[in-house]
């Protein structure tokens, strides 16, 4: 049937169970007058105190305490549930027709049944089809040797295995237990089949004129082993319609197509028909060019402005005449630098005793004294 080659699309699958998940829910809502039924108001301002109604009256350690604020003990919740909220959500009927097509789609993939857990290792084929005999097993003894033969029973034991206790409050209301999902029986007439099938763990099944989502990818994930029989596998193509032909039952409506029928690109790239219309590769490899700012790189402002090129030289120009000038004013100031240490080492060595000098040996000593003397300046 073209109904399991449909593209399969995971997000509409995920947002159409969300929205028919929560049609099933029922209302729920606190009492409307829970935390309100004391006698209590207000003390007012100028007391010091909140302006929280507190409970009248005295003799007690009641009196005096605040009441019925969603922050007081025995007091109302913050914004009280209330029955009429919107719990349903309304879903278009294409989409809901496109999500199960895909469903369908991902349950003739083994790769997808195996990632949701069903143990197919030793199914003969994916789809599995079986003759219209298995419409007529009302016993259930009979539904599990039909299993056993098939090799689908390994998931039924699969799923008893998987039997543990629920988490939370749902414990004490009714469902204690949770466990996986089995394979899905899907029929054409009901001659006694879901009285056959009803009673193992796991298994569930439905007829093939209302799939529902809900069963064929439980939880929102797709890939759930199904079972069909001979005259359901047979009427797809009525219900769905075919590429060709129109759907006999859902009105209006069409299989999604894929947008190529192989998606295998890469393959279609490297076939004959396309490698022989292609032109051949040329050599060698073009670097993309890349943008540069025209305020640091030259270049990019003489494309801009061309006049730009001048006014950088002039620029240098000048920059060279004034760094020429900075290097001739360093230089009058290191030779004048020089001459004037080369002054002071003159008038230190007149300072210096000679047999010539007058008061000879009153210099030597103040000499001697000076070289002994050990100056601030020249520490080690």
């Amino acid at each position: 049937p073209d109904v399991l080659l449909t593209p399969v699309r995971q997000d509409v699958v995920h947002r159409v169970h969300t929205n028919m998940s929560k049609n099933k829910r029922q209302p729920y809502a606190v009492n409307s007058k829970a935390g309100m039924q004391q006698s209590a108001i207000s003390w007012g301002t100028g007391r010091a105190v909140s302006r929280i109604p507190r409970i009248c009256g005295g003799g007690t350690h009641r009196s005096g305490q605040g009441a019925f604020g969603n922050q007081c003990r025995g007091g109302r919740m913050f914004n009280p549930t209330k029955t009429w909220r919107k719990w349903t959500a309304k879903t278009n009927n294409n989409e809901r027709r496109v999500a199960v097509c895909s469903a369908l789609a991902a349950s003739s993939v083994p790769a997808l049944l195996m990632a949701r857990g069903h143990r197919i290792d030793n199914i003969t084929e994916v789809p599995l089809v079986i003759s219209n005999e298995i419409e007529a097993m009302n016993k259930t003894k009979h539904a599990v040797a039909l299993l056993k033969t098939i090799k689908a029973y390994d998931d039924v034991n699969h799923v008893m295995a998987s039997r543990k206790l629920r988490r939370g409050k749902g414990k004490m209301r009714n469902r204690r237990y949770v466990m996986r999902k089995g394979p899905l029986v899907v029929y054409a007439n009901n001659n006694g089949i879901e009285q056959g099938f009803r009673a193992i763990p796991g298994v569930e099944v439905a007829c093939v004129d209302r799939l529902n989502l809900l069963k064929l990818a439980p939880g929102g994930h797709l890939g759930r082993l199904v079972i069909w029989s001979q005259a359901a596998f047979e009427k797809l193509d009525g219900v769905f319609g075919t590429n060709t032909t129109k759907s006999e039952i859902k009105k209006t409506f069409t299989l999604p197509r894929p947008m190529v029928s192989n998606a295998d690109i890469a393959r279609i790239i490297n076939s004959d028909e396309i490698q022989t219309k292609v032109r051949a590769a040329r050599a060698g490899f073009a670097k993309p060019s890349r943008k540069r700012n025209p305020l640091k790189n030259l270049g990019s402002m003489v494309k801009l402005n061309p006049f730009a090129a001048q006014v950088r030289r002039a620029e240098l120009a000048s920059t060279g005449k004034k760094a020429a000038a900075v290097k001739a004013k360093a230089t009058i100031v290191k030779k004048a630098t020089v001459g004037k240490l080369k002054n002071a080492a003159k008038f230190a060595e007149t300072l210096r005793a000679t047999p010539d000098t007058p008061a000879t040996a009153f210099l030597d000593s103040y000499n001697k004294v000076e070289e002994t003397v050990v100056r601030p300046g020249k520490q080690n």
